[in-house]
């Protein structure tokens, strides 16, 4: 029988009420607290790895003000008597999501925050009707719930809000922050980035160092920013990343637990799909699936029948870090980039304490932001074909599954489509138009030399790269391509000189091979009547070009169309 997938749920008591499916990662309760004494941990992970569902679930657990012992029924960490004891439902809990904060300029930005203070503070309201809080607090806490507080209060609002947490209760706060790094990431793309930085750091500054109101705090975001930009000064800070080893299992999905998922749901059939499109992912020293895709994709096949897998991660985000890098002209990256979209593998210095602010000022810091935002990922001992050992911080990357190499192919297709667009490409439509064979051959050869490549040459990629040339230059571009399979012919229309150019692409196997394909080429043109069909739709001249490619050689022949 199938179960209640829930694609998008983050809340884990909504999960447990409901009885959604559930992968216990209760155990993450239990690693946290074997090392209490920590007062900050700041776990990172990529988008969709179940970040925020771990942060509600320890809201749920810590929360003095549930009761929460249903919630957690059956899952790991309620055998754990003694601890439950101490922490279920014991302890204050103050829970600050920052993904929705952000804008196209500062002021938006910072109107966001002050609303997600206040409504976080509306939560909270209880807290003035209490006699142990002084008057002075209370007033400040009516200033930031009506959203009239000075920036100054503001930047202490977290930690104000602890203090009388901890007045109330007798009992020190477990903060959890989630998604920290969203305000700064958002100001960096829309410049102002120097701003908001002053006020996250100071809010962090405020809430974490030397707070006695902290029984301690939890933080996760996508990247670990450098200390010394926004977590100055804080005390027992420690770090887990993609590339440590304590709580991988937490977020993602190992293989066991997708073996069951798709036992569970009737779907055993489909794991090697879902192997080859949404695993692949090395964290620490453990494969893990994306937890987002896995039950995106198990939903699609319980509920509509559908098995072929599809791309669910490139909908959460615009992809624009992989445009950024291919847009870098004073970084030569093709031939490394070619060999991910080979499924090869590049050896790169990786950093992960990273400033948004420089993210793009080296080669070095864009290797190391695919990395950790989970476009690249290290590769196994096993695939490490030739290299025999790394220095210093040097990993093995490579692109983790089909679904981020779909990403990958895409992105790089839209960069040359828009590199194209912005190129002066009237010379090559002068030749198209006379007939300039010879001088095509050239000037194809040279383009093609500045591409990237994938899918091993593929029929694809030709398309692609002949199709980008030739669009949005002010003719009609038509294309019968249909999935990589089949036709390629493409068709160029020029309505107002009642003109136009058919073309067709072949692969060669060899260099030798070239004149031959282009001359197949040309002969299904014929055969198929493709010039005769568009000028009995009116057209007074019809050219028609057989390009034949070989890895980065080109060569284009042209014909008149009729079967010789």
């Amino acid at each position: 029988m199938a179960f209640n997938i829930p694609v998008g749920v983050s809340d884990f008591a909504k999960i447990r009420e409901n009885g959604y499916y559930y992968i216990d990662k209760s155990g993450l309760i239990q690693e946290l607290l074997k090392t209490n004494a920590t007062e900050v941990t700041l776990i990172t992970r990529p988008r969709r790895f179940g970040k925020t569902l771990a942060m509600s679930m320890l809201n749920c657990f810590f929360d003095i003000r549930k009761d929460s012992r249903i919630l957690f029924e059956g899952l790991a960490v309620s055998k754990e008597e003694e601890l439950c004891s101490r922490w279920m439902n014991q302890y204050p809990v103050l829970s600050v999501s920052f993904k929705d904060v952000g804008g196209l300029n500062y002021e938006n930005a910072y109107g966001m925050l002050c609303s997600l203070f206040s409504q976080l503070y509306e939560e909270h309201m209880y807290l003035l009707g209490s006699s142990v809080i002084s008057d002075y607090n209370k007033e400040t806490f009516d200033r930031v719930a009506r959203k009239t507080a000075s920036l100054a209060e503001i930047k202490n609002s977290i930690s104000l809000l602890m203090k009388m947490m901890h007045q109330y209760y007798g009992k020190q706060v477990v903060l959890l922050f989630d998604e920290y790094d969203v305000p700064l990431a958002k100001a960096s793309s829309y410049g102002y980035y120097e701003q908001m930085l002053e006020v996250i750091s100071a809010i962090m500054s405020t809430a974490l160092k030397d707070n006695s109101s902290l029984r301690f705090a939890v933080i996760t975001g996508c990247l670990r920013i450098s200390k010394e930009s926004i977590f100055t000064g804080t005390n027992n800070f420690t770090t887990d990343t993609i590339s440590d080893s304590r709580y991988n299992e937490f977020f993602g999905f190992t293989h066991e637990e997708v073996r069951k998922i798709l036992g569970d749901n009737g779907c055993r059939e489909q794991l090697e799909n879902v192997q080859k499109w949404y695993d692949g992912y090395r964290f620490g020293n453990l494969d893990i699936y994306c937890p987002w895709d896995v039950l995106n994709y198990v939903k699609k096949v319980t509920t509509e029948g559908v098995e072929k897998p599809e791309n669910f991660w490139e909908y959460t985000s615009d992809n624009a870090v992989i445009g950024l890098f291919l847009e870098r002209t004073d970084f030569d990256v093709t031939e490394k980039f070619e060999t991910l979209l080979s499924g090869g593998c590049i050896k790169e210095t990786i950093t992960e304490n990273l400033t948004y602010q420089l993210l793009t000022s080296s080669e070095e810091n864009l290797w190391s932001l695919l990395y950790l935002t989970g476009y690249l990922t290290k590769a196994k001992k096993e695939e490490w074909d030739g290299v025999e050992r790394l220095e210093g911080r040097q990993v093995l990357l490579k692109i983790p599954n089909a679904e981020i190499m779909d990403i990958f192919q895409k992105c790089v297709v839209e960069w040359f489509n828009k590199k194209a667009v912005r190129s002066d490409r009237r010379e090559l439509f002068h030749e198209l138009w006379n007939g300039g064979e010879e001088k095509l051959t050239e000037l194809l050869s040279d383009l093609l030399f500045d591409t990237i490549s994938f899918h091993d040459y593929g029929e694809s990629f030709y398309h692609a790269f002949v199709t980008g040339l030739l669009s949005s230059a002010g003719y009609i571009v038509e294309s019968n391509y249909e999935n990589g399979l089949g036709r390629s012919d493409i068709v160029v229309k020029d309505r107002q000189k009642r003109r136009a150019i058919v073309i067709e692409a072949k692969i060669a196997d060899s260099s030798r091979d070239l004149e031959k394909e282009c001359a197949s080429a040309l002969r299904q043109i014929a055969e198929k009547q493709y010039a005769r069909k568009i000028e009995r739709s009116g057209f007074k001249a019809v050219i028609c070009y057989g390009i034949a490619f070989y890895r980065k050689e080109c060569l284009v022949r042209i014909g008149d169309g009729s079967v010789s």
